[in-house]
């Protein structure tokens, strides 16, 4: 873009606008020698169950990516790098009436950009408790950890049944989905589809926007963040409650399919931060080498997992981001 004609007209930088994790990650993969790139679900059709009932006597699930906390499975804390060793592979339930300790150290956000440090930027279970507190919604008596497979009948046979299931079990009228990485955004998109089907309304809060909108989903609330952080900011209350009204402000009036709402919050003062993530152009050859080195050895973990919980590599294949 021209500057000058930018400064003139107030036109903003050509890299602010939401990141396209599809084409990123297609040539990242690509550049480290990964041959063809994955295939990522996309509908034309998208299921849409109404919100026929007032908020204040919905039932309310929460879906989450983050992964339970497991000593001995090496670094999950802030700003751990890559760790496959700390994956789960089946549909996990917790009380919602209890804390838990989830990390998100496991998978691919955006770690240049954030830490994880603040689990309530990504698993928003104390802001639905204190909405529930205050008469807005029903919470439902658990929440329930979605597996993030790249495999597509995994997540669609196996995965998402169940946590229809799940759900259903808990008499609830809505579910709110929360991912973290771009393959975790697919994961609850899908799911997302499936409690539609099943007469249960769904908002997605996410940050890969291309991602979520190329699958098809009935609600998506989109925050403009680095991966990592679906429900707000982190160290930063106002927003996490700003995130999660909004979602449920989009959950209670979206007329139709394919519904996304912006959120108007702000990473930061500058958008630079949108030109680093899973960009090939930005590395050198040393680092894209470094960087393949590193991978195998997720995959190698992963793999290691998988022989531990008893599951073959059809069952449940390595993610990619």
């Amino acid at each position: 873009m021209n500057s000058e004609r930018a400064s003139k007209y107030g036109f903003a930088a050509t890299h602010d606008a939401p990141i396209p994790y599809l084409q990123r990650i297609r040539d990242y993969y690509q550049a480290l020698g990964y041959g063809a790139p994955y295939e990522w679900a996309h509908y034309v059709e998208v299921p849409f169950h109404p919100l026929n009932t007032p908020l204040s006597k919905c039932r309310i699930a929460l879906i989450t990516t983050a992964a339970p906390y497991q000593p001995g499975k090496g670094d999950q804390g802030p700003g751990a790098p890559y760790n496959a060793k700390a994956k789960f592979f089946a549909v996990y339930s917790g009380d919602t009436a209890q804390d838990h300790d989830l990390r998100i150290s496991h998978i691919a956000i955006d770690r240049k950009h954030t830490t994880a440090d603040d689990p309530a930027a990504y698993f928003p279970l104390i802001e639905l408790r204190q909405s529930a507190a205050a008469g807005r919604i029903g919470l439902a008596p658990r929440f329930h950890g979605a597996p993030t497979n790249r495999s597509h009948r995994v997540t669609l046979e196996i995965d998402c049944p169940e946590i229809v299931a799940r759900c259903v079990a808990d008499g609830v009228d809505a579910a709110i989905l929360v991912p973290n990485c771009p393959v975790c955004h697919q994961t609850v998109s899908l799911a997302a589809r499936l409690l539609e089907e099943s007469g249960i309304s769904t908002v997605i809060m996410g940050c890969a926007k291309d991602i979520v909108e190329y699958v098809g989903v009935p609600r998506f609330m989109f925050s403009d963040f680095p991966l990592g952080n679906s429900a707000g900011r982190p160290m930063d209350r106002e927003s996490h409650v700003f995130t999660l009204d909004l979602a449920l402000s989009v959950l209670e009036s979206a007329p139709a399919p394919r519904t996304t709402v912006q959120s108007p919050l702000t990473w930061s003062a500058s958008h630079d931060w949108k030109l680093d993530y899973c960009n090939i152009e930005r590395l050198t050859p040393e680092e894209i080498v470094r960087r393949r080195v590193e991978f195998d050895k997720g995959k190698t973990q992963a793999k290691s997992v998988r022989e531990e919980v008893g599951l073959s590599r059809s069952d449940a294949e390595d993610e990619i981001a």
